[in-house]
């Protein structure tokens, strides 16, 4: 029985989930599934920019399996382009952490130190209130994330 697949650290949750090419009915497409973990792979290397040893770190992974997860999600991604499929983004072995920590009494914002599998529940450095919580961006220069 093969090993189960360890779980990925993810910064963000894209909001749309979904992408069809324009002009075709959703009952004749078929789809590529992307999972949350290759979305994420591709935001730290390709949008962020970030180089593979960082963008790993940053997921939990080893360098390696950040390039296979990565590879895979542009295959996946360049297939749907190429044969006018659907993009499906769901599910993958993920867990979501926020590296951008806000204080609900002061307001201070800091970045969390190494190990983005750290638990919350971390003191505000300023004030020492455990009122504290993540700040989600959507990508580089944006406000937080409001559900």
């Amino acid at each position: 029985m093969p090993r189960p697949p360890k779980r990925r650290f993810v910064e963000f949750e894209p909001e749309v989930t979904y992408f069809k090419p324009a002009g075709v009915p959703m009952h004749a497409l078929d789809e590529v599934r992307l999972g949350v973990d290759e979305f994420e792979a591709l935001r730290l290397s390709d949008l962020e920019g970030l180089e593979q040893e960082e963008a790993a770190r940053r997921m939990g992974l080893g360098q390696s399996t950040f390039q296979r997860i990565a590879a895979a999600a542009r295959r996946k991604l360049t297939q749907a382009l190429v044969e006018g499929k659907a993009i499906r983004i769901e599910g993958g072995p993920y867990r979501v952490v926020a590296r951008t920590l806000l204080c609900a009494e002061c307001g201070a914002r800091w970045e969390r130190e190494e190990g983005a599998g750290q638990e919350q529940g971390e003191p505000c450095p300023g004030c020492g209130s455990r009122e504290v919580r993540p700040r989600w961006h959507r990508g580089r220069g944006h406000g937080p994330r409001h559900s």
